[in-house]
């Protein structure tokens, strides 16, 4: 186990598959090109700057202003559900870093789950790949939201948690903007 967290804090299945995946995901720490693909996608997520930027390319490119506002407003009400009520439910705590990270990130203050990177990026993907490139928005959400677990600011089971909100509020936002 490579992070520890109060013992009664989630379910014990949950907290032994986190360490699982953490413990595979190991494998590709301290990779020099891997950390700053993950940790360049990470910092990319904070305030969900990268989905703004997409949004605002995609707008561009279809000539359409509507698709930038539509995005950051889609985004802008997730970040305030699950930053907010949602997080506030469930007070998880943050892996603990055990070791220096390699680049310098943000450490929030807020509770674990579910991973807002997570969420946002589903959210994002699923209103960008309406008009181009539907299965490269996704990867490029999976990435975001997996960056999380290897720079170890949430647990495996919260970039899951935030992954599946972040679906259903997109499902949402592409029938409210549709």
């Amino acid at each position: 186990m490579n992070f520890a967290r109060a013992k009664d804090e989630f379910p014990g299945r949950v907290n032994d598959i986190d360490d699982r995946v953490d413990d595979w995901w190991e494998r590709l720490r301290g990779i020099t090109p891997v950390d700053r693909m993950y940790y360049t996608a990470s910092e990319l997520g904070n305030f969900a700057v990268i989905w703004h930027m997409a949004g605002i390319v995609q707008a561009i490119i279809e000539d359409d202003p509507k698709l930038a506002v539509g995005i950051s407003a889609a985004v802008g009400i997730e970040s305030a559900l699950v930053n907010g009520p949602v997080k506030s439910m469930f007070k998880r705590s943050r892996p603990v870093q055990d070791v220096p990270r390699p680049y310098k990130l943000r450490q929030p203050r807020t509770s674990s789950f579910p991973s807002g990177h997570a969420s946002a990026a589903m959210v994002a993907a699923a209103l960008l790949s309406r008009h181009t490139g539907g299965a490269a928005w996704y990867a490029v959400a999976a990435v975001v939201a997996t960056s999380r677990i290897h720079v170890r600011i949430h647990h495996a089971s919260d970039v899951a948690g935030g992954a599946v909100l972040g679906v259903a509020l997109g499902v949402i936002a592409r029938r409210v903007l549709a």
